[in-house]
């Protein structure tokens, strides 16, 4: 394999943000100051992130040729198998990158070690360059991460990295039939949230999180977290806040999806019925009423250097 360029994938700081949002620096403090909040952690973040691009960048520079694109642009950025790709950000940059690749190598950077957990994100600014050269000399270990797919019957498909969430765009109850293992239900949630291996540490174990605060909070004696960790080829779905009702069921709320075991969901939301991955609603499929989602471990794999 020849590497002839390194693409580095950036998103914007939240101070960037604000600057577009109140079109200065100025406007942006005087906005966040006014509210009670701290502009200069805003300023702290934005020039420690700054400053690891830069480094990051220049180190490149030494062995590869390369270019910066914002997370914005991947949907579009048609990448090749001569790249190898460098994420500069936070792990559901990783995440977001990771679904227009197709399986090239990519290197995570944390940018800023006090400010990010990394999960996702095994080097630094100063030790990513020989995960850099060992890819060029393909001669690296990495780790292929299975996404999940939701699948409509239509044809359309979505991918997800981290999680895919199937219910409605606002807080009103999403309606749906969830079949699982030969089973049907009606239901009445808050939506369901279908987690990849990689995503287990994100928004499925919040659900963890709270499920064990209202038992504590119940039965103060219990103190051990439920954790899961799901082996390459298993998904997980949760089901948020299920309602019973004389038309609503709540036997079928988690369950582990494998090849023998899809999950498969039929909307009965005549408007705003949404799936989407990684938090990230611009990316999205419509599932209003007629739409049937099949929802399974993906073909594709996302190919993490470690």
């Amino acid at each position: 394999m020849s590497i002839e360029y390194a693409i580095i994938v950036k998103n914007k700081t939240r101070l960037e943000t604000l600057i577009e949002r109140f079109n200065t620096k100025a406007q942006a403090k005087f906005y966040i100051e006014r509210s009670g909040g701290d502009f200069a952690d805003y300023e702290k973040e934005h020039e420690t992130f700054q400053q690891s691009l830069s480094n990051v960048q220049r180190t490149l520079s030494k062995v590869v040729k390369n270019k910066i694109i914002e997370r914005s642009f991947l949907p579009s950025f048609l990448f090749n198998a001569n790249q190898v790709v460098v994420t500069v950000g936070q792990d559901g940059l990783v995440a977001n990158a990771a679904k227009y690749v197709n399986e090239i190598p990519i290197v995570a950077v944390n940018p800023d070690k006090e400010r990010y957990d990394g999960v996702l994100l095994p080097f630094e600014p100063g030790n990513f360059i020989a995960a850099i050269e060992k890819v060029m000399a393909d001669n690296y270990r990495s780790r292929l991460t299975p996404f999940a797919e939701a699948k409509l019957n239509d044809g359309q498909r979505l991918l997800a990295f981290n999680d895919l969430f199937l219910g409605v765009t606002s807080h009103v109850s999403a309606r749906y039939k969830i079949t699982y293992k030969g089973k049907t239900e009606e239901h009445s949630s808050s939506g369901i949230i279908v987690s990849t291996p990689a995503g287990s540490t994100g928004w499925l174990s919040s659900v963890f999180n709270m499920s064990f605060g209202i038992h504590h909070f119940l039965d103060r004696n219990s103190t051990k977290k439920t954790k899961v960790k799901l082996l390459d080829n298993q998904l997980m779905f949760a089901v948020r806040e299920p309602f019973a009702s004389k038309r609503t069921q709540t036997g079928l709320t988690a369950g582990f999806i494998t090849a023998d075991s899809k999950l498969i969901i039929e909307s009965l939301m005549p408007v705003n019925g949404i799936i989407f991955s990684d938090g990230i609603e611009s990316d999205f499929l419509k599932f209003n009423a007629g739409a049937i989602a099949t929802i399974s471990t993906a073909k594709e794999k996302a190919n993490l250097v470690i």
